[in-house]
């Protein structure tokens, strides 16, 4: 095993990039502790992504992939703008998901059943809620509400 502080800022990007992809500023960010005199960080970007070895577009679409069926389009999109990447490649990664139908598969897998209390419908409301729906997306979900139920 090598020493840790032997470890050139290239063989570290690499070491990164072959664990996960990784966006062009969520990787400079990470090198940017180790980046000692005589390194040049943004040249070492520059030809990782001429390479191709770092892909924006790529990693956004890694990330909606990977998340969509579990987290609403409105988080996905969030994320990928904490990682730097551009409103386009956002807007492209993230065009085709359906909130909705996102938000019914993971109500399903975690409840399965409508709520039959106040109590009930909030915390299934709470829950989708911290999966970044909106509330009109999540009272389709849990469209027969404890109300409806009462009036039954």
């Amino acid at each position: 095993m090598t020493n840790n502080s032997a470890v050139s800022l290239r063989q570290r990007a690499l070491n990164y990039l072959a664990r996960r992809e990784h966006s062009r500023q969520e990787l400079g960010r990470k090198l940017k502790p180790f980046v000692e005199e005589g390194d040049d960080l943004v040249a070492l970007l520059d030809d990782f992504q001429k390479r191709g070895w770092v892909s924006d577009q790529r990693f956004s679409e890694m990330v909606v992939h990977a998340k969509a069926g579990r987290y609403s389009k409105r988080k996905l999109a969030h994320e990928l703008r904490e990682k730097g990447v551009a409103e386009d490649l956002v807007t492209q990664a993230t065009g085709a998901l359906d909130d909705l139908q996102s938000a019914k598969t993971v109500w399903q897998k975690k409840f399965g059943t409508l709520p039959e209390t106040r109590e009930a419908w909030a915390k299934q409301a709470r829950f989708l809620q911290s999966r970044g729906f909106g509330f009109d997306v999540i009272k389709q979900v849990l469209k027969q509400s404890f109300e409806d139920n009462e009036n039954q």
